[in-house]
């Protein structure tokens, strides 16, 4: 049955700041390694862009906030459940956790096998020939760099009927011959999927990205 809009208005608030509640709840703050190499991520560019929808603010409204009884299901106009929500934040992390952890010791193979039950074939190789480029694994092996990084999930930018991007920001420790560093970059970080099955398909600087 149409709905004035009017009405539909007030659906649309109701989901956005349901999803600001559920922001909060589901992807409060919470550490995950990460990393770059000397100030540049080890990964490529944005592979597929994201199913654009609206976007969401940083979380921060108060866990009272949340659907309860008496309270619309917001579920029933999205596409994803609170499950599938979970397990996609959950994929985002356990990627940031394999794509920060490296070290000049280690092969481009070694690298990225962690994130290959995580990642479409084509991310996995980019990534993997960005960390292999000539420049960047002379310069990390030269300089002994070991990088380890905690990121935070702090929204979500967009979602689709199949895919959800969320913006993490990313502080990241270098130890290198010359002593330490510190580097905080924003990110954007877009899953494929459906249900509970989910991939990381893209990842850039959160200032390229669809805003």
């Amino acid at each position: 049955m149409d709905i004035s809009p009017r009405a539909r208005k007030v659906v649309f608030g109701l989901i956005v700041f349901a999803l600001v509640a559920l922001g909060a709840y589901l992807l409060r703050p919470a550490e995950h390694s990460w990393g770059g190499t000397a100030g540049q991520q080890p990964g490529p560019a944005t592979t597929r862009p994201p199913s654009s929808g609206p976007g969401v603010s940083s979380p921060g409204a108060a866990d009272s906030a949340l659907p309860g009884a008496g309270q619309p299901d917001i579920y029933q106009w999205l596409p994803f459940t609170q499950a599938g929500l979970a397990a996609a934040a959950s994929v985002v992390t356990r990627f940031g956790d394999a794509y920060s952890t490296y070290s000049y010791t280690e092969s481009a193979a070694a690298y990225v096998a962690p994130m290959q039950p995580l990642t479409g074939e084509q991310l996995v190789e980019q990534i993997k020939a960005a960390y292999s480029a000539p420049g960047v694994a002379a310069a990390r092996a030269g300089g002994k760099q070991v990088s380890v990084g905690t990121a935070t999930i702090e929204s979500i930018r967009a979602f689709g009927p199949s895919s959800l991007t969320f913006v993490v920001q990313v502080n990241q420790r270098l130890t290198d011959t010359a002593g330490y560093s510190q580097l905080s970059t924003g990110y954007a970080v877009t899953v494929t999927g459906n249900g509970t099955t989910w991939q990381v398909s893209s990842v850039e600087l959160v200032s390229v990205g669809n805003s």
